[in-house]
């Protein structure tokens, strides 16, 4: 094949994979409605068929990138023959149309896998689930062909070099970023596509929130991975050392991931007493429309920020027509069907599920206070109503409370017991975790810092809260077996999975506490042989030299580190690159990390006379932020490989039909 060729090849296999996505949706959907057992086995095939075909299109626009043709736009706009091969397969998403097709990619990827692990679900409700996310697939794959078609060519004027990868996007983060975060924006829709199938079978019941959890869990870990990957680059790769700037395009990100954590739970108790039906559906829905407006602000022209890529409005109108489309069908469903399958559960208001449920409802109203932030001024904008910024100050005077509070709630739900709870039994469980909480929050700041710190204080609190009643959960599940190990052994891995969770929220929240408050910054001149102080730390300039990369020059500090008086050092070396195609300036910054503390030094403007402005700070307990994210994302696998959900319930399933029972038994 001639390399030439390799384009429309990529074009062809696009259009194929629309065709098969148009039979997926169609033939399967029909199929039940007529009960057509053939019909309904179009589903599996196309989805595979699909997957192939968009698979051979990425591949093609990979190969343009790694054999530098410039004659087709999307590499002679983003790429570079003196880029390096791996900032070249990187850069095939770094763009607007190279991350679209990303998205068609792991959106087939995922049916193509629902429809591969769903052999013991009934046809019916695998014909539903993956003729919808065949839909959802028509809309995407339309919206490349029409308006974003990565194989557009430069015919005849074919340029000799490319204009360069953005340089903010030459980095390790982004290979490893956007495919985390889409993973997880995708993930979503496999969720959705079961509440969609669900509502037009009028079945829901705890065989299907047992088939649906785990692909829930599995697209909020991804997610999860993809937000903390995201604001370690922005930390790192900006030079200005922060971890969150509340941007519109990071909210974009954190709002699904809001609603999903609410979805998680909401299931949990579906699966678990029969209740929350109607609500559940409704998150699943939420979390999936969400994550297609994340799609249209990043995509659509109407933010400006380093995270956006598009400023097409056709593409804008596009999208917003597909979430229009998306929510407008799925909430009349859900609004004909939903009576059908939900019921009552009663239960008393001091139980697992109330706590469960007022959780979700903080979880909903943080997701409201972050999504009106966000959006409020894009509509005022877009009313011709005036221009306001909403940043820092709004969301953290809303969402710091609003969290506070849930943590009071996640505190008492593990030791809850579900329907109902004995009041003296959670006291006498809880109060000395309460004392506990509260006299070690008081006390540890005076470690971190020669200063108290009330907020400091109150985010320990928080953060204890939830991990002593955990410890005391653990305890009370463990202490009447044969031995400690023994009792460790018997519980699930779904249990684990709920422990690591809740404490990787706590760990976020004391690096958050600890990192906004304690923070060093110093903004210094330096030359060679100058010195700053900052948090104890002596920072020497020793040197500066240039060297030469793959594709920038630079100018690099060799500084050089002392602690105290300790006769330890080491040096770090900041740089700032210039990049030769775009001629554009990157600070690349010098980081010397640990556990409890990172040093930064980012160099800034070029002041003459060998002196430069440089930015020196200490940062304790950052790194906890993205060591919670973490902690987070392996309790949501660990969930999913609870062998509770590797044994789909079949409609002869007795685990199905003892739960059924106990539902029924319940609603009476």
């Amino acid at each position: 094949m001639q390399p030439l060729m390799i384009p429309e090849v990529g074009h062809y296999a696009l259009v194929i994979a629309l065709l098969m996505a148009m039979v997926q949706a169609v033939m399967p959907l029909a199929g039940v409605a007529t009960r057509r057992p053939l019909w309904m086995a179009y589903a599996r095939p196309m989805a595979a068929g699909q997957l192939l075909f968009v698979l051979i299109a990425y591949v093609c626009l990979t190969a343009s990138y790694l054999l530098d043709d410039f004659s087709v736009a999307n590499v002679a706009n983003n790429s570079n023959s003196l880029l390096p091969w791996y900032y070249k397969a990187s850069a095939v998403w770094g763009n607007h149309e190279g991350s679209v097709l990303l998205w068609s990619l792991m959106l087939a990827g995922w049916g193509y896998f629902a429809a591969r692990f769903s052999s013991e679900l009934p046809r019916d409700v695998v014909a539903r689930v993956i003729g919808v996310m065949g839909l959802v697939s028509v809309g995407f794959l339309l919206f490349i062909l029409i308006t974003s078609n990565p194989f557009e060519r430069l015919l005849p004027n074919i340029p000799s070099d490319g204009a360069d990868l953005n340089p903010l996007l030459q980095d390790v983060g982004l290979i490893i970023h956007p495919p985390m975060l889409y993973m997880g924006y995708v993930g979503f829709s496999v969720v959705f596509a079961f509440a969609i199938a669900a509502l037009l079978g009028g079945r829901l019941d705890a065989a299907w929130a047992r088939w649906a959890r785990p692909w829930t869990n599995l697209a909020w870990a991804f997610l999860t991975v993809g937000i903390a990957l995201g604001s370690w680059w922005a930390y790192y790769e900006l030079g200005w050392g922060g971890w969150w700037f509340w941007d519109p395009v990071e909210n974009a990100s954190l709002l699904p991931w809001l609603s999903g954590t609410a979805l998680i739970h909401s299931l949990a108790v579906t699966e678990k007493r029969g209740s929350f039906k109607s609500w559940t559906l409704l998150l699943a829905i939420t979390t999936f429309s969400l994550s297609l407006l994340g799609t249209f602000l990043v995509r659509s022209g109407v933010l400006t920020s380093v995270h956006a890529f598009a400023n097409d409005p056709s593409r804008g109108l596009f999208i917003l027509v597909l979430l229009g489309i998306t929510v407008g069908l799925s909430l009349l469903v859900f609004a004909l069907r939903a009576p059908r399958v939900s019921h009552q559960v009663g239960f008393n208001w001091l139980s697992r599920d109330a706590l469960l449920l007022i959780n979700n409802i903080m979880l909903v109203i943080i997701t409201v206070t972050v999504l009106m932030g966000t959006v409020y001024p894009l509509i005022l904008d877009a009313m011709d109503l005036g221009k306001i910024s909403v940043g820092p100050p709004y969301f953290n005077a809303l969402f710091v409370p609003l969290t506070l509070i849930m943590c009071l709630f996640m505190g008492l739900g593990p030791v809850a017991r579900w329907k109902q709870t004995d009041t003296r039994l959670l006291v006498r469980r809880l109060w000395v975790a309460a004392v506990g909480a509260l006299v070690l929050g008081m006390l540890l700041p005076l470690i971190f810092a020669e200063h108290w710190n009330v907020r400091v204080a109150i985010g320990l609190i928080a953060a204890l809260w939830i991990v002593l009643p955990m410890l005391r959960d653990l305890f009370d599940k463990t202490r009447h077996a044969a031995s400690f190990g023994a009792g460790l052994k018997k519980l699930s891995l779904a249990y684990w999975g709920m422990q690591l969770g809740h404490l990787g929220v706590a760990v976020t929240i004391v690096g958050v506490a600890v990192v906004s408050n304690y923070s060093i910054e110093r903004n210094v001149r330096m030359g060679p042989g100058d010195s700053a102080q900052v948090a104890g730390y002596t920072f020497t300039m020793m040197e500066l030299v240039e060297r030469r990369g793959p594709n920038f020059l630079a100018d690099r500090a060799v500084i050089e580190v002392q602690r105290g008086d300790s006769q330890r050092r080491f040096t770090m070396t900041p740089e700032k690159r210039l990049y030769i195609a775009r001629g554009m300036p990157m600070t690349q910054v010098a980081l010397r990390p640990g556990l409890f503390r990172d040093l930064y030094v980012a160099m800034g403007e070029d002041l003459g006379e060998g002196n430069w402005a440089m930015r020196v700070q200490y940062k304790p307990f950052v790194r906890w932020l993205w060591l919670g994210a973490l902690l987070m994302a392996t309790g949501g696998v660990l969930a999913v490989a609870d062998k509770r959900y590797r044994r789909m319930a079949t409609a002869r399933d007795p685990e199905r039909v003892a739960s059924d029972t106990n539902q029924r038994e319940a609603t009476a």
